[in-house]
């Protein structure tokens, strides 16, 4: 494999890495958000902003960790016959299966844009008391997407140079 096709994998790889560490530490700030809330409920008066924020956070935690938990080998693989097979064979399917999900965050990634681009545009705010802007939390959707399809480019490659007789 050419050498940029490497250092590409291996800088995808290293950035989403990094990234996701960083979304797993995020946990701690949801949970003090949560404990937050939870305290002011039970003291004095309720918070009208934990449970969104909560939420805008736990989207950050799975659009941020989601490349991540890919390069991992998190997802859910269906092992009926995948186990069996060699790992060229593997690395074929997977190859010819990565174009759909490419595809898949492709359309997603246009949409995620267009619905940031309104939310920027419009001023867009969630309904309710504390009606927070849009704009972050479907900037942050975008990039998680993004992160994906960089990771599955990174396997394509990776899938390519198996089959080719060589691992990156």
């Amino acid at each position: 494999m050419p050498g940029v096709l490497v250092a590409y994998v291996h800088w995808v790889e290293r950035f989403n890495r990094g990234i996701g560490k960083v979304a797993m530490w995020s946990l701690y700030l949801l949970m003090g958000v949560l404990l937050w809330g939870a305290v002011a409920r039970a003291t004095w008066a309720p918070q009208v902003w934990t449970d969104e924020m909560a939420q805008f956070l736990m989207v950050g935690y799975f659009m941020l960790g989601g490349a991540w938990a890919l390069q991992q080998g998190s997802a859910v693989r269906m092992d009926l016959l995948y186990s069996r097979w060699s790992d060229r064979t593997r690395a074929m399917i997977d190859a010819v299966t990565i174009l759909a999900i490419l595809f898949y965050l492709g359309v997603m990634i246009w949409g995620g844009v267009e619905s940031l681009q309104y939310a920027l545009e419009s001023g867009e705010r969630r309904r309710g008391l504390w009606r927070p802007y849009m704009w972050p939390v479907k900037a942050v959707m975008v990039l998680g997407l993004g992160m994906m399809l960089l990771q599955c480019t990174a396997f394509l490659i990776r899938d390519i140079a198996r089959l080719r007789g060589r691992e990156i």
